[in-house]
């Protein structure tokens, strides 16, 4: 028999902007001052209540908000809130015609989230251990948001890495002039020596060409993986690439349904997918996407909000690599990331995880 102590009573949706200690540049989206934060608390009937955000790099976040707010709330009251992977499907079905993928992804993973974390709170679980239960470690990179530092500036700030104890590291390329990448390159690898992971990120903004010519002039660095060399939606082009360097390719933060890591999977010769729970509709789907990675014998890596991603990455066997990422969203919660001889550790607290210093974010709210 139904009971309705499950059943969503309140939702309340915030939004908040949060300033960069410094500017932070990549290739494709440039300066970046701060991030957004918009955070959805759903609460059942019981009292159980769950926290669920997204995040972006400054810009959308308002229509986010207002999808959640307008859209999603009224939509999602008086639902069951244990029927998690059908609720997501019906809210992406909901709002499918005005915005499949894209802010619509944005805005059902705040609230997919929120509903992960109250059914672990059910079960008196972490999400490591519900999610999949394989390790409540994951092996980590420091990913900078670094094209803007000099070169003195980004070797400084590797070496701030490998002082916090990661033994990978992931730098922007993108230059319009190729041979500064290079150059940055071979300065990076003869600091952190030949036994560091070193990956490099293009955000999406060479031509097929030019990631080939790139490739292969620092194929000799020891490159672990090459970033969104260009277009996300140039799944043949990946392919392109692929086929003509030995470095493999990794992409997956701007692809926000499954059905686009289906296509990746099937014709751009992938060997690392890095699904953002933030942006492709919460916790649910990104398990999907690394049920479909371990099925197509594929590494299943993260981006972004590593806060709550070390709870996926260490729950699943096929994972490669946890970001941990430039926008410092766990600076703002009570228990920021913590690494054990290079391996990042998930939180062992029923439900994901992730709660927030309340005293240090609310004086970054926006009222809307």
């Amino acid at each position: 028999m139904f009971s309705t102590d499950s059943e969503i009573k309140n939702i309340e949706i915030e939004y908040y902007q949060i300033p960069l200690a410094e500017v932070l540049t990549d290739a494709m989206h440039g300066d970046h001052t701060h991030f957004e934060l918009i955070l959805c608390r759903v609460r059942c009937q019981d009292g159980f209540e769950g926290v669920g955000y997204t995040y972006t790099g400054g810009r959308g976040g308002r229509a986010i908000y207002s999808l959640l707010k307008d859209e999603l709330t009224p939509f999602m009251l008086g639902q069951n809130a244990s029927r998690i992977e059908y609720l997501n499907e019906q809210m992406n079905l909901h709002l499918h015609y005005v915005g499949r993928g894209g802010l619509v992804s944005f805005a059902v993973s705040a609230v997919d989230i929120a509903l992960w974390d109250i059914r672990c709170k059910r079960l008196n679980q972490p999400l490591w251990c519900v999610a999949g239960g394989a390790n409540n470690k994951t092996k980590a990179y420091a990913g900078g948001i670094d094209l803007n530092f000099s070169k003195e500036k980004l070797l400084n700030n590797i070496k701030n890495y490998l002082a916090q104890g990661f033994n990978a590291v992931k730098i922007k390329v993108g230059h319009a002039d190729y041979r500064i990448d290079i150059e940055r390159i071979a300065a990076v690898r003869e600091l952190i020596g030949p036994d560091v992971k070193f990956m490099i990120d293009a955000n999406y903004s060479l031509t097929i060409d030019q990631a080939i010519m790139l490739a292969n002039a620092v194929q000799q660095y020891d490159i672990t993986w090459f970033e969104e060399p260009t277009i996300p939606d140039d799944y043949l082009g990946y392919a392109r690439i692929a086929d003509n360097t030995d470095i493999p390719i990794a992409m997956g933060e701007n692809l926000h349904t499954i059905y686009e890591f289906g296509y990746a999977i099937a014709q751009s010769k992938l060997s690392f997918l890095q699904p953002d729970a933030s942006n492709i509709g919460g916790i649910t789907t990104w398990l999907r996407v690394a049920n479909l990675a371990q099925a197509n014998n594929l590494t299943v890596c993260s981006h972004g909000m590593h806060e709550l991603h070390v709870s996926l990455m260490a729950s699943q066997s096929n994972a490669g690599y946890l970001e941990v990422h430039s926008f410092p969203i766990d600076k703002y919660t009570t228990c920021p990331i913590k690494l054990d001889q290079g391996l990042a550790v998930a939180p062992m607290s029923a439900g994901h995880g992730v709660e927030f210093d309340m005293d240090l974010l609310t004086p970054h709210r926006i009222t809307l």
